[in-house]
Parts: structure tokens; sequence; C-alpha cells
């Protein structure tokens, strides 16, 4: 119950009850509902690069490589080998999964800025080779007709709200995930190592087993969003995996915050409604949002969510001077008087222990 009077949480869960009633205003356009409802998947995505970079510090350039790889493994093994949604979506994401292990063991191998080109190199070699591997992912063709997720006669996921709520349930798994990391003692050790990874080596913790499974858990989460996407949007082709795509995601963490949970959803809500404001100018949209990302960047570098918990933070802190001396009393965290006294004392009774002595 007490997490429930936090404002963060009380703020993540507004914003998950609002995305949950969007069928309730736009239930009968489809278009609108298709689109938020491929902004949940791009969420998801986000939210593995948000463990990787947000929570370990760790650029990687390789997600829209996994978010790609997710979507055709589903998309070609319900087409060509007609095999249902389910099994596809299991196979993609363990296979992603496993696939951004090994690279992991590569590339992790790497730092800083080195790290963050050796993904990108890896993210274009995945575009590469569905692009251009015509025999097996038919190239620049692309998949027509992926199958819709199957659930006999109980519920019908061709319906656009259906589907909505079922990405939206993967998302509040997700979500969860994404909490549950960030208060467990994996999440502090993942944040000790953003914050110094010398400083986690000398404290004993694995630095690298940690980056790897960071480094995995971020294609698991790749995996999930894209094979759903080939499922709502019923088509892929080699744009779901190109480098943009990981630009993409790259400022949607960037515009909501990273290193928070609602962060991702937030920034990709967002940006996909400001792309969409600007769909018709498409070719030139990057101009008209390049100088608000920067903005965001230069004066609320933490995000958006970021801004708002500092904001909520510092007024909570003032609350609490405020009532303390009110009861007269110290608030934690700030030294009494008598402390403050001693410390600013402290240099000169040295002095004169000093001159004492002489």
């Amino acid at each position: 119950m007490n997490a429930l009077k936090n404002p963060r949480i009380l703020g993540t869960l507004a914003v998950l009850l609002i995305i949950a009633l969007t069928p309730v205003a736009f239930g009968d356009e489809n278009y609108i509902m298709r689109v938020i409802t491929v902004g949940l998947c791009s969420a998801i995505a986000v939210y593995g690069m948000n463990i990787i970079l947000g929570f370990t510090g760790q650029l990687s350039l390789a997600q829209g490589g996994f978010f790609g790889i997710g979507a055709y493994t589903v998309g070609l093994l319900t087409t060509d080998f007609d095999w249902s949604f389910w099994q596809a979506f299991l196979v993609g994401v363990v296979g992603t999964s496993a696939i951004g292990y090994l690279f992991g063991l590569i590339a992790l191998r790497t730092k800083d800025e080195y790290f963050a080109i050796f993904t990108m190199a890896i993210g274009f070699i995945i575009y590469l080779t569905i692009s251009r591997w015509e025999s097996v992912t038919h190239a620049h063709s692309g998949v027509n007709n992926v199958k819709f997720p199957e659930a006999g006669d109980l519920i019908d996921f061709s319906n656009p709200t259906a589907m909505f709520y079922l990405v939206f349930i993967i998302l509040l798994a997700c979500v969860y995930v994404t909490y549950a990391i960030r208060r467990s003692s994996v999440g502090r050790t993942l944040l000790t190592i953003r914050t110094s990874e010398d400083l986690a080596d000398a404290i004993g913790v694995n630095v690298g087993l940690s980056k790897q499974l960071a480094f995995a858990a971020s294609a698991f989460f790749g995996g999930i969003g894209g094979g759903l996407y080939a499922s709502v949007v019923g088509f892929i082709g080699p744009d779901a995996a190109t480098v943009d795509k990981t630009f993409e995601f790259l400022m949607f963490i960037l515009v909501g915050g990273m290193g928070t949970v609602a962060g991702p959803l937030v920034g990709t809500m967002i940006v996909t409604f400001l792309f969409e404001l600007f769909q018709d100018f498409q070719a030139y949209r990057f101009i008209v949002l390049g100088p608000i990302i920067i903005a965001l960047v230069i004066f609320a570098p933490r995000g958006v969510v970021g801004y708002l918990g500092g904001f909520i933070d510092k007024r909570a802190r003032k609350r609490r001077i405020g009532s303390a001396r009110k009861d007269g009393s110290t608030p934690a965290g700030t030294p009494s008087s008598a402390d403050a006294a001693g410390h600013r004392g402290a240099p000169a009774d040295t002095i004169t222990t000093t001159e004492e002595k002489k």
C-alpha cells in the first residue's frame, strides 16, 4: 500500500489507465487504433533499450535489428511454413534472445563509443541480411498476410480492439518487469555499473556477466515487440530492421527518460503522436522534430518523466522541511543546527589544539 502513495508509481498507473481506455474513445477508428497498437509494440522494444542504456549505461544501436529479427521470424514462419502465431512468436523471442546473447559476447569486449559503433554495425549486418537474402526473407518484396494470434472461438484478434488489448497486456508485463528490475538487487547492480564499472568490479560485481545478461534482455524485449508488430501490421519489409528504427527507439527513450519505468512508454506515445501530426511532411519531419529533441536534451536531459520526477521530489522535500519546522524537529536527511555547528567548528578546534601543543 505504501507503494501506491509514491507519486511516480501513481503517475505510471495514470498513464497506463489512460492508454487502457483508448478504445473507449477511438474504438470505431481502426486507423487510430492501429497506430496506437504499433506504438505499443515499439514501446516494448524501447523498454529493452532502457535496460541496456538506461540501467547499465551501454548505448546499444542494434535494437532495430533485434526488432526486425523478431518480426521476420513470426512473419516467415506463419506464412512460408504455416506455423501458428504463438509457435512462431515463441521461437522468435527465444531466437532473438539467443542471437543477442551471442552478439553480446563479442560486442561487450568493447567500451563506450566503440561499443556503440560495433552494435550499430551489428544492426546494419542484420538489415543487410534481411534485405539481400531474397530466397529466405523475400528481400524488398517483404512478407505479406502475417497471421493474427489464435484464440479459438473465444477472441477474434483480427479485431483492432482485441489486438490492442493483447499488446497492452504484454506491455503491462514488460512495465512490471522493468519496475521489478529497477527495485531489485539486479537493478542496483546495473545502476552501479552505469555509475562506474571500476567501482562495481571493486565491490565484487561480475560486470561482464551483468552486462551480458542486460544485452540479452534488451534483445528479448526487441523480439517481443517485433513479433507483435508483424502480426499487427500484417506486412513487414526490411524497413522493420533498419538502423533508422534504432534511432527512432533512441529518440523515444530520450524524450521519455532513460532509467525510468514510465519513460519509454511516455516517450514513444509522444513522438508517435508527433510523427502522425507531421505525416504529410514525412520527408521533412526530422527537420521539425530535431530542434524539439535538441531542446528537450538541453533543458530536460532526464526526459519528460525524469524532469517531472525531479520536480515532484523537490516539492516533496520542501513539504517535509516545512512540516518539520512547524513541529520543531529536523527533517530526515537535513543536518541539525548542532551538527552543522560542530562541522563548522571542527577546523577551528583543530587549529586551536595545534597552537596549544606548540
